[in-house]
């Protein structure tokens, strides 16, 4: 667990050391509807690029008025903390984050970069159809890139690295449904995002010796159990603020956290296909859930599942997709009676002030209340 937080803190060492062993390139990306499966069939390692924040005085000059992760990326690019990036793709998105794709190139004209288009209704008669055509394209130009060749075989372990990756992090979560913990919050949320910077086929190898070990921890003492919903994260200062106030984070609803690893490739004889059903058939994303909605029910799921006691929303600043779908999500907490308590931040967290809101939050949902019935009729044990 220690090595895994190292490597998260120590990202950019990380990819360089890999760089250097492998002699291989690093490509850079920013939505979670990246196909990883298809970069490692070409002997490339996909880094998700992650926000830092840094002091900053120059990203408002060249994007005004993004959100502060999209700030703090670019800020990172500038400093050269992601040198070691050869090439760049955008899968349609966040608007903040396309901005910050277009000026991280005019920094940087000499990377590979691409915009790979990711319907917007994924349920629609095309889109699957549509993405496997986007896919094709993108593994002709890697294929080029790389000079490797994107054979069915090369797809094939591909495929089963990604989706063994997301098997063994599906188990850390299993562990947070019992009723005893023996895996935190934040120790969940840091390997997810390890994950979306190291090299699966090594992370997979650590991950089938953290999960035994785990599995023989003596538990956390008991609190309360809650949900995390809200905007993408990059690190795990928010679920440790709620451990030291003796709560526990049991499951979350995040872009890149459960929902990055929740459903797999299904193989088929047309990988391509295959890829891009797993892409637009995983839970939905606050952008993408805009016609049959989805996203309310799957958090209602997983609350039930994971025998949550009360949901925090966590919303960045000028997050638009999260700010236009929070209403959905509002409307169906306040039907199941789950008390949540939503607030808006930036890269930074203001520790005593978020301490303050999440104790009086606390002080209001105890243990042994029944999550259907609301927040006044205890549990008859």
């Amino acid at each position: 667990m220690e090595r895994l937080s190292k490597i998260l803190e120590n990202r950019h060492d990380y990819a360089r050391d890999w760089k250097n062993r492998t002699g291989g390139k690093v490509i850079g990306y920013f939505e979670p509807y990246f196909p990883e499966e298809l970069a490692y069939a070409a002997g490339a390692l996909p880094v998700r690029i992650m926000a830092r924040h840094e002091a900053d005085d120059r990203s408002n000059r060249q994007m005004y008025g993004n959100c502060y992760p999209s700030k703090d990326m670019l800020n990172q690019f500038i400093l050269g903390r992601y040198d070691y990036i050869d090439g760049l793709v955008y899968t349609e998105g966040c608007q903040w984050m396309f901005n910050t794709f277009q000026t991280m190139l005019r920094n940087r004209p000499d990377m590979l970069n691409h915009y790979l288009f990711v319907p917007d209704f994924p349920e629609g008669n095309t889109s699957k159809d549509v993405l496997r055509m986007e896919l094709s394209v993108f593994a002709g130009l890697l294929e080029k890139w790389t000079g490797n060749a994107i054979t069915d075989d090369r797809l094939d372990m591909a495929i089963d690295t990604c989706n063994s990756n997301r098997k063994l992090l599906r188990s850390i979560y299993e562990l947070r449904r019992a009723d005893r913990l023996v895996v935190s919050g934040s120790e969940t949320m840091e390997m997810l995002l390890a994950s979306q910077i190291m090299d699966k086929a090594e992370m997979n190898k650590m991950l089938e010796g953290i999960l035994p070990m785990l599995e023989e921890r003596d538990p956390y003492p008991d609190g309360v159990r809650l949900m995390l919903i809200g905007s993408e994260t990059w690190d795990a200062s928010l679920e440790k603020l709620i451990e030291s106030l003796g709560a526990h984070v049991v499951v979350d609803e995040l872009d890149n956290g459960s929902s990055y690893i929740w459903n797999e490739v299904i193989p088929r004889k047309d990988r391509l296909m295959a890829i891009a059903r797993r892409y637009l058939d995983r839970p939905h994303s606050a952008l993408k859930d805009s016609a049959w909605r989805r996203r309310p029910e799957h958090i209602y799921r997983l609350y039930v599942d994971y025998q949550a006691e009360g949901a925090i929303i966590a919303k960045q600043i000028y997050c638009h997709p999260h700010g236009s779908d929070m209403y959905a999500v509002w409307k169906l907490l306040r039907e199941r009676n789950i008390p949540y308590h939503t607030f808006e931040r930036d890269m930074t967290l203001p520790e005593q002030e978020t301490r303050m809101r999440l104790e009086s939050f606390l002080s209001m949902v105890k243990p042994r209340l029944t999550r259907l019935a609301g927040w006044n009729k205890v549990v008859q044990l």
